[in-house]
């Protein structure tokens, strides 16, 4: 990874899965995934949504990169359908702080063509989310 930053959170991701860190600045990071064919939703090889949220939902976690950063929720476009074996960059920025929350851009490209689109709304709790009460 070509940064100046060190992961602080979701350490123990897997990158076969949700993708592998390539560049991590203050506010931003951008994440490739090359599309595996345990990702795929049928016989002609499209790749079931849930990775794309997934690998975009990696992004925005190392953008905030707190340890105990969480999603709240997000709005988001599939604008292009993705196939086994493509190759995807998602590029997160932090576009606005208030206090403990933060609000995300994320894009995610194949070959430069928009793929998806996002708006992550990521919290940042004081201590893990699973040391809190449940209520």
């Amino acid at each position: 990874m070509d940064s100046p930053l060190k992961p602080e959170t979701h350490l123990a991701i897997e990158a076969r899965l949700c993708g592998e860190p390539r560049e991590l600045r203050e506010g931003y990071c951008r994440v490739e995934l090359t599309a595996g064919d345990e990702m795929r939703a049928d016989e002609r090889g499209l790749v079931h949504g849930g990775f794309i949220f997934g690998l975009a939902d990696y992004a925005a976690m190392l953008a905030v990169n707190e340890p105990n950063v969480v999603l709240g929720s997000a709005q988001v476009r599939f604008l292009k359908p993705v196939v086994g074996g493509d190759t995807l960059a998602a590029e997160a920025t932090v576009v606005e702080r208030d206090g403990r929350k933060r609000i995300v851009a994320v894009d995610v490209q194949r070959a430069g063509e928009l793929v998806f689109r996002g708006e992550f709304i990521c919290f940042i709790p004081d201590e893990h989310i699973l040391d809190r009460e449940h209520r």
